[in-house]
Order: structure tokens, then C-alpha cells, then sequence
């Protein structure tokens, strides 16, 4: 199944739960172990983009015979948003959880140049085939690193929700996953020239002072002060 090009995703993101928000390999406390990856008899489209929005794309992954996975984690097929390689990545028995856990990965993590990073917002979706305003969506954003290159939702929906048939997510063995990533531009901060962009200087932290910094320019800016002064 092939969609188009959705709008950019919504500025304004929830506040996810800290123990919804890990990496797979934060599961580990050994640090990562070798697991077996096996290929699912799959079906993945990536959509066209668009020449108003190149950044931004969705991805829709078909997974068949679902239930007779075996395997601990399966990735997607490789996929390309904003001239980078991403791709899915699932757990269709939990990852140490009862809950399906669901990430977006960096696929050319292992290649990259020292010291990359980029940043996205994005979400996950599992369709409702049956009733698809049921379909479950969750979405938040991420700076992907070396050391965090891959994003998610460890606890995404209850298995039990997940696998019963009646609810529609798995409908002839077959689930069909969803990704909406928006590649954004990364902010070097150290470069960033504050007075080309507002007029303001502002004040660097030089070392433990941001909150000295912070109360400063918050007080500089109530204006009853300057009156009184």
C-alpha cells in the first residue's frame, strides 16, 4: 500500500513518558547482545517527494505472515528522507516488555563520518485495518547520534491488544506499519548569530552560569523594572 506525501507534522509535540522514550540497546545492561535477524516476508513502499517539501515522507511497511515471526527483532527495508537512509525498527514480541516496541533507525549508522548527528520528527503508526480512526499513532522527535541511533517507543501497544484478531491490527496474518519522518535542519548554536537574527546579543555561558545568564535576560526584559530604575 502506497500513500502520498503527508503535511509536515504538528510544531507542537506531547511530552512522552522517560520509560517509553529508550533506545533498544538501553534494555541491555551488558551493554548489546548479538541477536538473530531474520527477514520477514515483506512488502515496503516509499513515497514519492514532493518538490514543495523534499524533507519530509512517509513510509509504509507491510509486514505478511506476522504471527509466525520468529525472530527477537526485525528491521525494514531501507528508506529515504532528506537524503538520508532510515528504516524501522521492530520487536514483535516486546522488547523485554509486553507491549510491541517500535523505533526509527539510522540504517548507515555503522558508515558515518565521526562526530555526525541529525535530527528529525516523526512518527510511528500501527493502521487499523478494519476501522482505521482506531489506528494508533504516537510521535516525537530526536537528535540521532552515534550513540543514539535509533528512537522509539519501547512500550508502543500491549501485545494482547496487538495479536487479538478482532481488533484489526493484524488482519490475515498481515500488520501494516507506518513512518511520517521530517528531517530538520540542526542548529549550531556556537555559530548562531543571535544579533542578525533578533537584535539581541545575548550572553554565552561560560561554564556554570546559564542560570545566572537565564535570570539576567529574563529581568532585562520586564519592562516595569527599567521604569523603576
Amino acid at each position: 500500500m502506497t500513500l502520498m506525501t503527508p503535511p509536515p507534522l504538528d510544531q507542537q509535540q506531547q511530552q512522552q513518558e522517560d520509560d517509553e522514550m529508550l533506545v533498544p540497546h538501553s534494555e541491555f545492561p551488558d551493554g548489546p547482545q548479538p541477536m538473530e535477524e531474520a527477514q520477514a516476508e515483506t512488502n515496503n513502499t516509499v513515497d514519492a517527494q514532493s518538490v514543495d517539501d523534499p524533507l519530509s515522507a512517509r513510509f509504509t511497511w507491510t509486514i505478511e505472515s506476522f504471527s509466525r515471526l520468529n525472530t527477537k527483532k526485525l528491521y525494514s527495508d531501507i528508506f529515504l528522507v532528506g537524503g538520508y537512509k532510515w528504516r524501522i525498527l521492530i520487536f514483535p514480541k516486546g522488547n523485554n516488555v509486553d507491549h510491541l516496541s517500535m523505533y526509527l533507525d539510522v540504517a548507515d549508522s555503522g558508515t558515518l563520518p565521526y562526530g555526525w548527528s541529525r535530527y528529525a520528527q516523526f512518527s510511528l503508526s500501527i493502521v487499523n485495518q478494519i476501522h482505521s480512526k482506531y489506528s494508533i499513532r504516537k510521535e516525537t522527535q530526536h537528535q540521532f547520534n552515534a550513540r543514539e541511533s535509533d528512537w522509539g517507543f519501547t512500550s508502543f501497544m500491549p501485545l494482547g491488544e496487538l495479536y487479538d484478531p478482532s481488533r484489526g491490527y493484524i488482519v490475515n496474518d498481515t500488520c501494516i506499519v507506518e513512518a511520517d519522518v521530517a528531517v530538520r535542519r540542526v542548529i549550531d548554536y556556537w555559530s548562531h548569530d543571535s544579533k542578525k537574527e533578533t537584535g539581541y546579543v545575548g550572553l554565552k555561558n561560560q561554564g556554570a552560569t546559564c542560570y545566572m545568564n537565564s535570570l539576567l535576560q529574563t529581568l532585562y526584559h520586564i519592562l516595569i523594572l527599567e521604569r523603576l530604575a
